[in-house]
Parts: structure tokens; C-alpha cells; sequence
């Protein structure tokens, strides 16, 4: 099967166009177009160019654009310059990127709401752990035998009536 780079020069050709013709067409640089059709990617600073221009490029020639795609795509994937996206940061990805990462793919509306949800579940729990500890509960129990003392009264039928209070 012929390279990208061929299909594109050979139905140029088969078009009677010139370089200068395709780029005043596409408005893609002459020496872009040289490059596709010589299959020199490395003159590209990124992938997402040359998919570009040959997509307009083989739009133009009226050629198969998901076929020549395909092709450019495992083209690309045996160079080394293209075979991967570019990092970005030109670091390693680390546990934090893969974390970050995960959670950019959250919808978060949905998650606040589940959230929520989970939060009054939890106050209802906790709250009716509480009142049925606080009824279970005896009053008496935390006082210490000597706090509690009942008082000997004289009468044993009534209580003691407080002192009248001076005005």
C-alpha cells in the first residue's frame, strides 16, 4: 500500500496541480506541502499539524479522508517523534496526574448531590444513635454512691418548707 506521502503527490499530480496552486488553495505553506509529499513529518513541531493538513490537504484532491487518516495515523505511530502526545511538563506522570486526572472526569453536580444525600443519611444515623442512647439511658447511673444521700426527715411524711425570706 503506497505511503500518505504518495497517495498525496500522485493524485496532485493525477489533478495537473502545482505545490503553488494546492497552497494558494488550502492556504497550507509550499514547503508544508513539499514536506507531506516527501513524508518528511520531522519538519512538524506536532502531530496535530500534519493531521490537519492532510485532511485539508486530501480534501482538496477529493481523496478518501478516513483512509488516508488511518494510514497517516499508523504512519505516525511508528515514528518516534509521534509515536505518543507530548508531555506537556516533560515530567513523568506520577499517582497525583493519574488522581487528578479522574477526578477532571467527575460530574460534579451529580456528585454533590449523591454527597449530600450521604451526608443527611449520616446525621439521621448518628442523630438516632443519640436520642436511643439518651432514653436508654439511666439519669442515676453516673452519680457516685456518696453524691446521693437521701436526708432523715422528722415527720417521714413531708418535706422540710425552706426558710421565709426577709424583704
Amino acid at each position: 500500500m503506497p505511503t500518505v506521502a504518495d497517495q498525496l503527490r500522485t493524485a496532485r499530480e493525477a489533478r495537473n496541480l502545482t505545490v503553488h496552486e494546492v497552497a494558494d488553495t488550502t492556504k497550507i505553506r509550499t514547503d508544508h506541502i513539499r514536506a507531506l509529499e516527501a513524508g518528511d513529518f520531522d519538519v512538524f513541531t506536532a502531530p496535530v499539524y500534519i493531521r490537519g493538513f492532510v485532511r485539508t490537504y486530501s480534501t482538496l484532491l477529493k481523496l478518501d479522508v478516513a483512509q488516508v487518516m488511518a494510514a497517516l495515523d499508523a504512519e505516525l505511530a511508528q515514528t518516534e517523534k509521534f509515536s505518543e502526545p507530548p508531555s506537556l511538563s516533560g515530567q513523568p506522570r506520577g499517582a497525583l496526574d493519574f488522581l487528578t486526572l479522574q477526578l477532571s472526569k467527575v460530574n460534579w453536580q451529580k456528585a454533590m448531590v449523591i454527597l449530600g444525600g450521604l451526608v443527611v443519611v449520616v446525621i439521621v444515623v448518628v442523630s438516632y444513635w443519640l436520642w436511643h442512647d439518651y432514653r436508654e439511658r439511666d439519669p442515676l447511673a453516673d452519680l457516685l454512691p456518696a453524691v446521693y444521700q437521701p436526708t432523715q426527715h422528722q415527720s417521714g411524711d413531708t418535706l422540710p418548707l425552706p426558710a421565709p425570706r426577709q424583704p
